[in-house]
């Protein structure tokens, strides 16, 4: 008789871990708030980076971290090669609707269109930048595809879960994330996704009911919308695979719940001491007013009111920072961390001999995503 060998029996699933301090957290995305007003925001790009390295080197699987491999000036670069194409738009844009007014309103219609386009290529793109600075075991993640097939496909989705009221969103979200996780490859392992609409539009039909409601009544708004995202985040990581290595997600439905609270709270907070500052250099710079406003000219008036005006761009400014370390800290790092705890891995053994492969990407999309603000993590 022949002797078969006997294949090892699969590895237990494996949990995903996160180890990142909040402290640290916390001081890294204040500090970068920091440097951001005093760089008039162009720090946004390495701050993003150093976010980045710290989610990723912070998670780790199997006992073994990732690394982020990307850099500040990367993003930066390629932020103004899309400023480049993008403002220029703009301009034609601005001059097509003073030479016609009248068709202003039309004109617009095909603008709106346009930047759609490009920020679903911006978005297909700037995770394909991610993935290939992206690096586990010394293996680097990478994507393929196109960008503007992955666009044009966002589109004609996007067309049909309008005309049917948001209920063809869950096969939109299958559909596109299929090509995406298609695309994608660890090494010469390729990617795919098995999450199919009927089981998103299953866990969630509830919501799309509730949601008419939730828009007149605020208070629960933000359940809907949390557990919408909880829901959304267990069917997508569960649908997510690389050859035989699978992920599992238990992400309860009120897993969201606190996060979006507090940054309500936090919002509501900042916004009160805001009114209070604003108030204040508005009486003081009443009280040390010289003549009556009425008796001065336009520019005699804000040439008197210079520092009133920069105190409140820079209390405008401060408030926008501070709501986003707000979310930087709740809605990135504390959900990545409430993720990562539900997640269980898989046929981890399939990528324990894996060849390397792929090259690195641009970081042109991750410059349109930016200039179009719909940059993620």
């Amino acid at each position: 008789m022949s002797y078969v060998p006997q294949q090892p029996p699969p590895l237990p699933p494996l949990t995903a871990g996160f180890s990142g301090v909040r402290g640290e957290f916390f001081r890294l995305v204040s500090r970068g708030a920091a440097i951001e007003l005093i760089t008039l925001g162009f720090y946004r790009f390495w701050l993003a980076t150093d976010i980045r390295r710290h989610l990723w080197v912070n998670t780790a699987v199997d006992g073994d971290s990732a690394e982020y491999t990307g850099r500040g000036k990367e993003l930066l670069i390629g932020f103004l090669f899309a400023m480049a194409i993008l403002v220029p738009i703009y301009l034609a844009y601005f001059v097509v609707s003073v030479e016609a007014e009248r068709y202003q309103g039309f004109a617009s219609v095909p603008l709106v269109i346009s930047f759609y386009a490009f920020g679903q290529f911006a978005i297909y793109r700037a995770r394909r930048y991610r993935l290939t600075r992206t690096v586990w075991r010394g293996v680097r993640f990478w994507m393929d595809g196109s960008g503007w097939a992955y666009a044009g496909r966002a589109m004609l989705w996007t067309l049909l879960a309008v005309v049917t009221l948001g209920l063809a969103w869950p096969w939109r979200a299958a559909a596109l994330e299929r090509y995406k996780m298609q695309h994608s490859h660890y090494g010469d392992l390729r990617g795919d996704f098995e999450g199919r609409g009927w089981e998103f539009f299953k866990r969630a039909w509830y919501l799309w009911l509730v949601a008419p409601f939730a828009l007149v009544l605020f208070p629960l708004l933000p359940f809907v919308y949390a557990q919408l995202k909880a829901v959304e985040w267990r069917w997508w990581l569960s649908g997510i695979r690389f050859s035989g290595v699978r992920l599992e997600s238990n992400l309860p439905g009120n897993a969201f719940y606190g996060l979006y609270w507090k940054v309500i709270g936090w919002f509501f907070l900042l916004s009160l001491v805001s009114s209070v500052y604003f108030g204040g250099v508005a009486a003081l710079t009443a009280s040390l007013s010289g003549p009556d406003p009425d008796d001065l000219s336009p520019i005699q008036f804000y040439a008197n009111h210079v520092p009133m005006l920069v105190a409140m761009a820079l209390g405008y400014i401060a408030l926008i920072l501070a709501l986003n370390v707000v979310m930087r800290l709740y809605l990135v790092r504390d959900m990545w961390a409430t993720v990562l705890a539900s997640i269980q891995v898989h046929g981890i053994e399939a990528m324990a001999n894996v060849a390397a492969k792929g090259d690195l990407a641009s970081a042109l999309g991750e410059g349109f995503a930016d200039g179009l603000d719909v940059a993620g993590f």
